[in-house]
């Protein structure tokens, strides 16, 4: 066992990050490799994208985070190839050797080879992403107010969201408390209570990951909000008046001048380039097929984790893409590469589910905890309480709680700011 063993990390969300802190004591030498220089807590990203949260209350600089892990070292660059041969990390502007390989690079949206809507229909992945919606959203008011014509003023007042699942839940939940709460009194002109929110779910019900009776209670809740759910309903076509959905054999047509997209995510673009360099197998959204142990088949020292990894090897489904998964994976190839260094078995990755949490809005949620299914205030008081736990910094712990209260009281969403310069 040796200080010189190189570890490096390409990748600073969830699975990236509690890789690295797990191998803060270890004697080895770790190199974190980020596009950006902080991590990113993704689950309350349409807080951002909704005016509730500020972009800096949900990032951490990772150096910050790291800074008194002395054997880890954060470099920001992007990394463009990989040399599986001579084992090195290809960047855009250098390169950097490894031992072993931890990749967590998650994944971006997918629009199922539709990619000229997304211009259109943004997604949530990023802070970019989040302002860019925030900015749609607010001057979707704006506009509305201005607005002479009915017809038009209903467009702008129209919002769609594809894909039911928690991100989309959670931002038709937001919209709607924005609607008929945060922006009640603001205009002369309009009503913003009269906006239209409708939530398109291709599956047959809303979060379809969740037990049925859950997903119930969440449709039941978001049309208390004033969305309407739309299930059984595929996308078919987005442009810039509105959106066009197929039920059954028949089409309809939806005017709206604000659609986000929330249907599907795809792997990120270093699964291809492990495909080619290390003839690692993919999935049809890019993702690695990974080994028990979460290695590239023909590879033990690449480990692939996180949204990028498609883990069959529990109950022969792969693991949702959650924050949870990720964590628990990057804490299991820490101990893997020090039980590895010291010619100790490894057992294989194996998940613990410790339940699945979606919020709606103010006092509105649903919970899974094995056989215990919570909804309403109970659930959201739960749904609070964990993510202000697994925000990695107290300080950023301190300041969401403080606003949470205050919009809790308040019914105001103090981030509302519509500013420009991103795409």
């Amino acid at each position: 066992m040796s200080a010189a063993h190189r570890v490096v990390i390409i990748g600073g969300g969830f699975g990236g990050l509690y890789a690295a802190k797990s191998l803060g004591r270890s004697p080895v030498s770790v190199t974190l490799i980020d596009r950006r220089n902080f991590h990113l807590f993704q689950p309350l990203l349409y807080q951002v994208a909704t005016g509730a949260l500020s972009p800096g209350e949900i990032a951490s600089p990772l150096r910050y985070v790291l800074r008194k892990h002395r054997n880890t070292q954060v470099l920001l660059g992007e990394v463009v190839d990989l040399d599986v041969e001579k084992r090195r990390v290809i960047l855009r502007d250098g390169e950097a050797p490894y031992d072993d390989l931890i990749v967590a690079t998650g994944a971006t949206h997918h629009y199922f080879g539709n990619e000229q809507w997304a211009p259109i229909a943004p997604g949530l992945k990023t802070i970019e992403d989040a302002t860019a919606i925030r900015r749609r959203v607010l001057s979707a008011f704006e506009q509305a107010e201005r607005e002479t014509d009915p017809q038009k003023r209903r467009a702008y007042l129209s919002f769609v969201i594809a894909g039911g699942g928690p991100t989309g839940v959670e931002l038709a939940g937001a919209l709607g408390e924005i609607a008929r709460d945060t922006l009640r009194h603001d205009f002369r002109h309009i009503n913003p209570a009269e906006a239209q929110i409708i939530l398109v779910e291709g599956e047959n019900r809303m979060l379809p990951l969740f037990p049925p009776d859950l997903s119930a209670k969440a449709e039941k809740q978001l049309v208390g909000l004033g969305v309407l759910p739309r299930t059984g309903a595929r996308v078919t076509n987005v442009d810039e008046d509105g959106v066009t959905v197929k039920i059954g054999d028949k089409e309809d047509r939806i005017l709206a001048r604000t659609v986000l997209w929330a249907a599907g995510v795809r792997a990120s673009s270093l699964g291809k380039v492990l495909a080619e360099r290390a003839a690692a197998p993919l999935d049809k959204a890019g993702r690695v097929l990974v080994e028990p142990d979460l290695s590239v088949p023909g590879h033990p020292e690449i480990h692939v984790i996180g949204d990028l990894a498609n883990f069959v090897h529990q109950g022969g489904k792969p693991l949702p893409g959650v924050a949870p998964v990720a964590m628990q994976e990057g804490r299991y190839v820490a101990r893997l590469i020090g039980k590895k260094l010291r010619g100790k078995p490894v057992a294989p990755f194996h998940y613990f589910n410790k339940g699945n949490l979606a919020t709606i809005g103010r006092n509105r949620a649903v919970a899974e905890f094995g056989r215990l299914h919570l909804w309403g205030f109970v659930a959201w008081f739960l749904w609070v309480f964990v993510h202000l736990m697994y925000l990695v910094e107290f300080e950023n712990r301190l300041l969401v709680l403080v606003e949470w209260v205050y919009n809790y009281i308040t019914r105001n969403r103090g981030a509302r700011l519509i500013t420009y310069g991103q795409p």
